[in-house]
């Protein structure tokens, strides 16, 4: 997002802002949701380059917050990116606020991905880009998902989630509450497990190959040809810890002096 784009969402922002003031400050108290993310939420100009679009976007971010803080948790800002983290019960509500408000516009879906975290209670990171015409801006909106959790599906909003969603499902395992068809779409339909997660093998579990009596292309149970080793731990070859010095045998003979050619 460039100083240009920033300019123009902060003076949209400051627009409305007034406003917004007075339906906030007349409004019912609310308690924001806790955020599972530990991500800066400060300004972080990392270069001269970036300080004054960093900072026009955290004023924009500022904004966005004071218009949903029901909805969103907190965002951040890292050089010339703006991402907001929300909660899944309100994915839906903040996509539809970022595609219709008349200082937000962004009416095209980029990409849908996921990040694994296997260390964390909610696993799954997913990851919606954005972008406005209108602007020329893009924002990054992540929300999360455990292990048997569902993240309500976009398509309603934007019909190029369709296929993203499809892909996140098959290759993390993230389902998606009301797709109208979510299934495999880059593996085969009998394919077991999700490539993309952390705990998957990277072998598989099965391999392909053409069968030339069947005339056709088979699955077989993957078989490895050393898939674990047993050490044995008094074999002198395989020493486990320091080790000891062997005795040497009393009746052990000198070995005898090389011959006269090998000295040469």
């Amino acid at each position: 997002m460039s100083l240009r784009v920033a300019g123009q969402l902060l003076a949209r922002a400051a627009v409305a802002q007034p406003a917004l003031r007075r339906r906030i400050h007349s409004s019912h108290s609310f308690a924001a949701s806790a955020s599972p993310f530990t991500e800066p939420t400060s300004p972080n100009p990392t270069l001269e380059k970036y300080a004054e679009t960093t900072s026009a976007l955290h004023t924009y971010g500022s904004y966005l917050t004071q218009c949903l803080p029901k909805f969103i948790q907190q965002f951040s800002v890292m050089k010339d990116e703006l991402t907001l983290y929300t909660a899944p019960s309100t994915l839906v509500s903040l996509m539809t606020f970022l595609r219709d408000h008349s200082q937000c516009q962004f009416k095209y879906l980029m990409h849908v991905t996921a990040v694994d975290f296997p260390e964390r209670d909610k696993r799954f990171e997913v990851v919606y880009h954005l972008l406005s015409t209108n602007s020329q801006g893009r924002i990054r909106v992540k929300t999360y998902a455990g292990e048997g959790d569902h993240v309500p599906s976009v398509t309603s909003l934007f019909r190029s989630a369709d296929w993203y969603e499809r892909e996140v499902w098959d290759m993390y395992g993230v389902f998606f509450s009301g797709h109208p068809d979510l299934r495999r779409i880059l593996t085969d339909y009998g394919f077991e497990g999700h490539p993309m997660r952390k705990d998957f093998p990277l072998t598989g579990y099965t391999e392909l190959r053409y069968d030339e009596e069947r005339k056709r292309v088979v699955y077989e149970p993957l078989q490895l040809t050393q898939a674990f080793r047993n050490f044995e731990s008094l074999s002198p070859w395989e020493q486990v810890g320091e080790g000891t010095t062997a005795p040497r045998p009393a009746g052990l003979k000198p070995l005898p002096p090389p011959p006269a050619d090998e000295k040469k």
